[in-house]
């Protein structure tokens, strides 16, 4: 029989024998990443997020943090011994795995789930995180927008996860349910449809769930002393505003334009993709607007502005609109991709001014080639832009995603021909509908429907230092980096300084 003190030593031994083991296998907490070029610690190996299942409890007080379950529902692609989640910028308490506590860590701005025992591959998971969603913080770092009376949310690109924790790239989409409680004064309005109101004692309970899959970045909860305005689209399409209650009178006139807006979109790419649209309109000043899905996210001012033509103001709600067929059903497969969302997006922003506002596509074609090759060597080419500036993610949001992007369109239609691109523009975003797809699936369906192989002419035009030739127009000519005509400034970030040079520019349309 072993003496108890021996017993007690061979036991310790035996427990620090079992911990190096465990160890040796499973490394410590580190931030991992699916290797996007832009954003290489975004996202997270293993897993596919089927459903976020997201519990808010507001108080009344923007500048509080606010209590928050998220449950996730995930496919695991491979036996997992850890699982990854992105989280920072809020404290959590508990996580459980198939209803089991889970011991955590954080690594970087990862939340490092250890199930107590590792998930099978080809098995799925639930993944309960209680934890705490703060809106405190800097304005410019994405995630909640304190709003004059509430919240709203601008995750692009990389800020979910300063919400909620989840796999944050666009390329795991998933279903979406929000469940938000607050006081009884309060309307809470998010992406998707409202499935249920109940409530308890002075505050309710409002519950929002998706019809479509979402990437995280298009995620939207408006919290907010509101007033929803609801109408009719094409073919009874839902449409339902959501504005601070006080300016509902003076928004309306720009808000009813909408259904219109969205009958001259489908005429040129198809059937809107989703179950409802509708403008939010943030009382903040957040230097953007946004193409959260289903409910894209505006500034007040872009509305209230009496130095902005209605033209312009109109365009740029097209230009948003056009996200929910390019970047939202449509999503990039990488960050790369950007081009793709806001150089659709721009196109049809700009075929709008010109038809609504008679502002020559040409012209602002035939600017934006002059500007081109200096937006390429301060940003990089269209597929290949150059990282966010340390510091300014909202730096990736450069005018040659915007209109340098859009000159790629407009090329390429001149190659191919009208009648081509608006099959290629349908097929895209009906082959596509629901998923994600990058620049070689967009060049391959290309190159098919025009019939003969266009990588030569997108390898210039989407991966090039300098502009190719304007196929077309051989009299254009692109300044010289750093060369601008006497008097001409240099454009901001984003469409609207392409589209309206004299006024000043609203932000970055996203």
């Amino acid at each position: 029989m072993l003496h108890s003190s021996r017993r007690r030593l061979r036991a310790a031994l035996l427990v620090a024998a079992a911990s190096a083991l465990v160890a040796a296998v499973l490394p410590e907490p580190r931030a991992l990443g699916i290797g996007d070029r832009l954003f290489p610690e975004l996202g997270n190996p293993g897993y596919d997020v089927i459903a976020y299942d997201i519990s808010l409890a507001y108080r009344g007080a923007n500048d509080r943090p606010m209590d928050a379950v998220t449950v996730i529902d995930a496919w695991a692609e491979r036996e997992l011994g850890r699982v990854n989640l992105d989280f920072t910028h809020g404290t959590v308490r508990s996580v459980e795995v198939d209803g089991s506590p889970a011991a955590f860590a954080t690594a970087g701005e990862d939340l490092v789930v250890k199930p107590d025992r590792p998930v099978a591959a080809g098995t799925r998971m639930a993944i309960t995180v209680t934890h705490t969603s703060d809106p405190r913080g800097p304005a410019d770092a994405g995630g909640w927008v304190r709003t004059g009376d509430g919240l709203a949310l601008a995750n692009q690109a990389d800020a979910a996860h300063r919400v909620f924790p989840c796999n944050d790239h666009p390329s795991d989409k998933a279903y979406f349910t929000f469940r938000v409680t607050a006081p009884k004064d309060t309307t809470v309005v998010a992406g998707g449809s409202r499935v249920d109101l109940g409530h308890q004692g002075t505050t309710s309970t409002w519950t929002y769930r998706t019809a479509h899959p979402m990437a995280t970045e298009l995620a939207q909860v408006s919290i907010g002393r509101s007033a929803v305005l609801e109408r009719r689209g094409p073919h009874g399409l839902p449409v339902r505003d959501v504005v601070p209650a006080a300016d509902r009178a003076v928004l309306e006139p720009w808000l009813r334009r909408t259904p219109e807006q969205i009958a001259w979109m489908e005429q040129r790419v198809g059937r809107y993709p989703f179950e409802n649209y509708g403008v939010l309109v943030a009382d903040a000043d957040t230097g953007f607007e946004l193409e959260t899905q289903t409910l894209s996210l505006f500034e007040r001012s872009l509305f209230t502005r009496p130095d902005l033509p209605a033209w312009y103001v109109e365009s740029i709600m097209v230009h948003e609109l056009a996200h929910q067929w390019f970047g939202n059903s449509v999503s990039p497969r990488t960050w790369s991709d950007l081009w793709l969302n806001e150089g659709h997006a721009t196109w049809y922003e700009a075929l709008y001014a010109q038809e609504k506002g008679e502002r020559s596509l040409v012209e602002r074609m035939r600017r934006a080639y002059r500007l081109s090759d200096g937006w390429r060597a301060a940003g990089g080419p269209p597929a290949r832009p150059d990282a966010p500036e340390p510091g300014r993610k909202l730096s990736l949001f450069r005018p040659v995603v915007y209109d340098g992007s859009a000159l790629v369109l407009y090329a390429l239609r001149q190659t191919i021909g009208t009648a081509a691109f608006e099959r290629l523009e349908r097929a895209w975003v009906s082959t596509h509908r629901d998923g994600t797809a990058g620049t070689e699936d967009f060049t391959d369906l290309a190159s098919r429907i025009a019939g003969r192989d266009l990588g030569a002419f997108f390898d210039g035009w989407l991966y090039g230092a300098t502009t190719p030739p304007m196929p077309g127009h051989p009299d254009w000519r692109s300044d010289a980096p750093g060369q601008r005509a006497p008097g001409q400034r240099t454009p901001a970030p984003g469409p609207s300084a392409a589209a309206q040079p004299s006024a000043p520019a609203p932000g970055k349309p996203a």
